[in-house]
């Protein structure tokens, strides 16, 4: 079992932003900060080591002194391919995987992977909250790096699909409803600033 110096935390900034109008979901700003820095923030003190994926603006993630991958190759296939890219990138046995645009990371999310890795007979473990399943946070083994390029050359895109095949075990985060809210609009970014202020 993974201790957390044993896992990459690999933040997924790979997509096109289709949903926000084409921008690069990872760079647009909460609050005045980019999405990107909330995600680094929360996941730094959980893991050893960390990566961004990134298709664009690859200099700008870089100035973060952060390691920035690209998918190997340039057809935007999802956060599938930037999981392959991670797991062949990665200097850990294990990574943990997070979406760019969920700025509200659990402090105790490594942990909770872990422990259900931990009780649970499955290769991997993902975050389920209120029966919904999150499969882009995720823990995972690099060892799937050849499962996972078969999928994808078979065409396989779903996270949830793929995910789900191998059986994970599951993360209650039932108590943090609000930690896996993602911008996938100007609406949602401006909604959850005002929620942010309500809170100061």
């Amino acid at each position: 079992m993974p201790q957390p110096s044993d896992i990459t935390g690999v933040i997924l900034a790979g997509g096109r932003g289709r949903r926000m109008g084409g921008i690069d979901k990872g760079l647009a700003e909460l609050a005045g900060r980019p999405l990107v820095e909330w995600a680094l923030d929360a996941l730094e003190p959980q893991v050893g080591t960390l990566l961004i994926n990134a298709n664009r603006h690859r200099e700008t993630y870089a100035r973060y002194g952060i390691p920035v991958i690209a998918d190997l190759d340039s057809g935007f296939n999802g956060p599938l391919a930037g999981m392959l890219s991670a797991m062949r990138a990665a200097r850990t046995d294990w990574i943990l995987t997070v979406p760019c645009d969920g700025p509200l990371l659990p402090p105790d999310l490594a942990h909770r992977l872990i422990t259900a890795l931990r009780s649970g007979n499955a290769p991997l473990a993902t975050v389920i909250e209120r029966e919904r399943i999150h499969p882009v946070y995720s823990l995972m083994p690099v060892s799937l790096e050849q499962t996972l390029a078969a999928d994808l050359a078979g065409g396989m895109r779903k996270v949830m699909d793929w995910i789900a095949r191998h059986r994970p075990a599951l993360a209650d985060f039932s108590d943090r409803p609000q930690a896996f809210c993602n911008m996938n609009s100007a609406e949602d970014v401006a909604r959850l600033e005002s929620q942010l202020l309500l809170s100061r």
